[in-house]
This record gives C-alpha cells, structure tokens and sequence, in this order.
C-alpha cells in the first residue's frame, strides 16, 4: 500500500503498516519491487518506501557522552552463556576482556542446566576466571538430563516435586547459586489434558519453597511484552519485530492471557515470602511501571532485573527515572547478553547520562521497537545498588567474588 496513503495515520502506526510490503529484514541490500515491472519501493525521487529498507539518519543536535566504562563495578545478573557461547572457550576468553574494559565484575550465567551439567558449565566458566561467575540451574521440567535428550515430562509423575527439591540441593553442593526459570513454563509446558502447565500450581509449592530454605534466589521469566499478546497488526507497535519472529507471538486462545500469568506469578511469590524472586525483564511490564511498583510495594521477596528493557524504560526517562530511584533497592542490573560492546555501552548511558534520543542496541536496524531513548542520568547512590549492591545482598558468592576483585 503506498505511502501517500497513511498520511493522515498517526507516524508510528502509518510506519508499521508499511511492513507489509515488504519481506522480513534481512540482507538490507538490492530494493524489492512490488510486482514484476513495477518500481522499486526504495523511497527514491518520492517513490514508496518498503519498511525494511528505512534507515532514517536523525539530524537531532544535542549533547552526547559516550560512556565507556561504567562508573562503578557491575554485576550482570543476566547472562546466557550457555545458550549464546555454547561452551566455546575462545569467545569466553574474548568476552572477559569485554568484561574487563567495562567494569563488570561479574556474571550471573543462568544456563547451569540440571544434575551433570551443572558440573560442566561451572567448569567451563571457572577454569580460568572462578571470580568472575556464578551460574544458575535450572530445573528439568521435561525429566531430560540434556537439552538434546526426549521429553518424558517427568514434572507430571506425582513424585517430581519432592525429586526436584532434592535435585536443588544436589545443585547446591554442585555450584549453583539460584535458580531460573524460563517463560515456557506457565506459557508453553503442558499438562497430561492439554492444558497449560500453570505457575501457581500448588504442586510446585515444594520447589519453591526448597529454593527458600536452601537459600537460591529465583529468577522467574513470567510472559512476554504486552506486544506479544496483541494480535499482529497495524496497530501493535511491534509489527515488524514479530513479522519476523512470528514464534513469539503469543495471541489467541492456545495462550493464556498474560495477566492471568502476572497472576499466578505473583501467586507464588505471595506465598513463599521465604524465597527470594527476580522478575526477569522488569517483570515483563516495564509498560507499566505503576503497576509493576504496586507488585513490589506488596511483596518485599520480589525484586526485578533490567536485561533486556532499557528501550521500554528509556522512552519514559520521567517515570523509569523515578521508578529506578524510588526502587534503587529492589532493581538489578541486567543485559541478557552477552552482547557486543556497544550495547553494553549503551546501559552505561542510559543509567548515568542525561542523553537525549539515542539508540538502545548496536543494530542497524531496531531490534525491538521503532524509538529511540533517553537517559536517565541515576544519582551514584542508586546506580551503585544497581549495579552490583542488590545483586551482592541477593546472589550467594557475588559479594566475595567482588571483595576479592577490589582487593586486587
């Protein structure tokens, strides 16, 4: 549909309409033409404009500071390096000296897995760098001792929550500092009947309640943005990110309704006010920070990470920055990575800079949404609890692991 049509659309609507003209992004190069013969939808000589081909250059003017390093040490509690680097030695080794150029201490790998593998991924990781991770199980709700191994959907036999709460304790003995739990459950596992596996089960109570006694922090990935609930069209502002991530849609009837899992997430949280719980990616409502600082004023076992969310927060720099100070002891810092360096970068100007419309990830092209954000400049107190002060009072080994680095 061509341009001329939408003018009368607001911008950001009208932008995200026209991704239908166009395939997914991809190779970024040679323009696609609508139909055999017909021109070109490069936005040439007042041609159309295919979405994927849009990369416009701000003429904006204003400060910047490029921060490169951050001001104060960091604990990424959020990290992937089981899924991302897969074991492989020489990206690690690279990925340390990110490390060391930033000022982020320590991470937090949340792919220990369950049983053995526990063992191989705190060997992959402390082989050479033993103060500069701590790593996470995670527990096998499928009953698969590896992730290439089948499915036997040991979570269904009636034994597995009391197996599973003695499994934490083997994952204590073996390394594992905490737990986390990924979105597939509550969203994707399912029961003996078809229906969906819900968080609040009282038959998980065991397991939530052995990570409390044993002392493992849960770090909980509870649904999805609200744009993954929504139905992909010209309306939901992150068309084009599930134009080409469809698997991440999670609308219709064969989900359920992301508040009902908000629901139930804080559910268990509610009864277990022994265990301590991280909500990852700001809870997954960094929408709605009102309603997110309701959940934390209710329950003081709940805290948040950011991985992931400073281009939600970054667009509300008024109400994010409020938020952050206001909760300076309940949010941790957080990326999701890891990532290139410039991305980094880019949380470190965000948190300490007042910077105006800049981008949050190193892409050409958004990953996320079509804005940019804004900084919101944090007071040294809060950006040290942040950084690494919640993470040091909430994550067993974080705190040793940086006394030894500053007495290095």
């Amino acid at each position: 549909m061509p341009l001329r049509l939408f003018r009368r659309l607001p911008w950001a609507v009208a932008l995200l309409s026209l991704t239908a003209l166009a395939a997914p992004p991809g190779d970024g190069g040679t323009p696609q033409a609508t139909a055999e013969g017909s021109a070109p939808l490069d936005g040439r000589d007042g041609r159309d404009l295919a979405l994927r081909l849009f990369r416009p250059e701000p003429r904006l003017r204003v400060e910047r500071h490029l921060v490169e390093r951050a001001r104060f040490p960091v604990v990424d509690v959020h990290t992937h390096f089981g899924i991302r680097f897969k074991g492989d030695a020489e990206k690690r080794e690279e990925y340390v000296e990110v490390m060391d150029r930033n000022g982020v201490a320590v991470c937090v790998s949340l792919d220990g897995g369950w049983g053995d593998a526990i063992d191989d991924h705190v060997r992959s990781l402390g082989e050479r760098h033993r103060d500069r991770f701590v790593v996470f199980a995670n527990i096998d709700w499928r009953g698969r001792g590896r992730m290439d191994e089948p499915a036997t959907w040991d979570c269904l036999r009636p034994e597995f929550p009391r197996v599973a709460a003695d499994m934490l304790a083997d994952a204590k003995r073996r390394g594992a500092v905490g737990v986390k739990i990924f979105k597939d459950f509550g969203l994707v596992y399912r029961n003996g009947d078809g229906s969906v596996i819900r968080v609040d089960d009282e038959r998980w109570d065991p397991i939530w309640r052995a990570c409390g006694e044993l002392g493992l922090p849960v770090l909980i990935h509870t649904a999805d943005p609200s744009a993954f609930f929504e139905p992909i069209d010209a309306r939901n502002e992150r068309w084009e990110e599930l134009h080409r991530r469809p698997e991440w849609s999670f609308h219709g009837p064969g989900f359920p309704r992301r508040d009902d899992l908000f629901d139930a997430r804080n559910r268990v949280v509610a009864r277990h006010p022994g265990t301590t719980f991280i909500a990852a990616h700001m809870g997954n409502d960094a929408e709605d920070l009102a309603t997110l600082g309701e959940w934390l004023d209710r329950w003081p076992n709940l805290h948040v990470d950011i991985a992931s969310r400073i281009s939600e927060l970054g667009r509300q720099p008024y109400t994010a920055r409020r938020f952050l100070v206001r909760y300076a002891d309940r949010v941790l810092f957080a990326t999701d990575g890891p990532w290139p360096e410039s991305r980094l970068r880019l949380y470190w100007r965000f948190l300490e800079t007042f910077d105006e419309y800049f981008p949050y990830a190193e892409n050409a092209f958004p990953p996320q949404g079509f804005w940019n954000i804004y900084g919101v400049g944090l007071p040294d107190d809060v950006l040290q609890a942040i950084y690494h002060g919640n993470a040091a009072r909430l994550i067993p080994g974080v705190r040793e692991r940086l006394d030894r680095a500053a007495a290095r």
